[in-house]
């Protein structure tokens, strides 16, 4: 009896984590792959991980961004050559209506994300989707407070560049790439206006 009652114990432990974060980690992976489809899948993967592993958490209250941690690296995992098209090649996006006369210039703010690099997705994911404190954004994406502002400023410029079109007579391409050092990459191409 008393094995019975453990299982049944740890079985009302895991019911209660699922639905405490269930929403957050399949809201987060939608907005990151673009798909409901694989997001549902890459938020059962990560519960099965977190359960696994779930003495590697050690403060209860970090619990949202350790599930983040696994759900993004399952994010990863899940990628397929053609989720890493930007949305409007993808064959998803052609199942998408067209949008109304005045919007044809406006981007859905998913599919505008979905073009956005990963490092940006995560960040606007978390603060405004999941309106998580910058220390915990932090924490999530094992990276310093700093940083999440930096990158957090960036994605905000690189959201707005993709939503708002150049005015007309004036195209958008790629500067000159600047001279680095082998291990530094640009996470976002600059863009001039010609």
């Amino acid at each position: 009896m008393h094995m019975f009652a453990a299982f049944q114990s740890a079985e009302s432990r895991y019911q209660q984590w699922v639905e405490e974060h269930y929403r957050f980690l399949l809201r987060s992976a939608w907005a990151l792959t673009g798909s409901r489809a694989v997001a549902e899948d890459v938020v059962q993967d990560c519960f099965a991980l977190a359960w696994r592993h779930r003495k590697q958490l050690r403060d209860p209250t970090l619990a949202r961004a350790w599930l983040f941690q696994i759900m993004r690296r399952q994010v990863q995992r899940h990628r397929s050559p053609e989720q890493l098209l930007p949305l409007h090649e993808s064959e998803e996006a052609a199942s998408v209506p067209a949008p109304c006369d005045g919007l044809e210039l406006r981007l859905d703010v998913l599919s505008a994300m979905a073009r956005l690099a990963p490092i940006h997705r995560e960040v606007l994911v978390l603060y405004y989707f999941d309106d998580m404190p910058t220390q915990l954004m932090a924490e999530a994406l094992e990276i310093a407070p700093g940083t999440v502002l930096s990158r957090l400023a960036r994605a905000r410029d690189a959201l707005r560049a993709v939503l708002e079109p150049p005015p007309p007579g004036r195209a958008l391409v790629p500067a000159p790439a600047p001279i680095m050092a082998p291990s530094v990459a640009p996470s976002v191409i600059a863009l001039r206006k010609v």
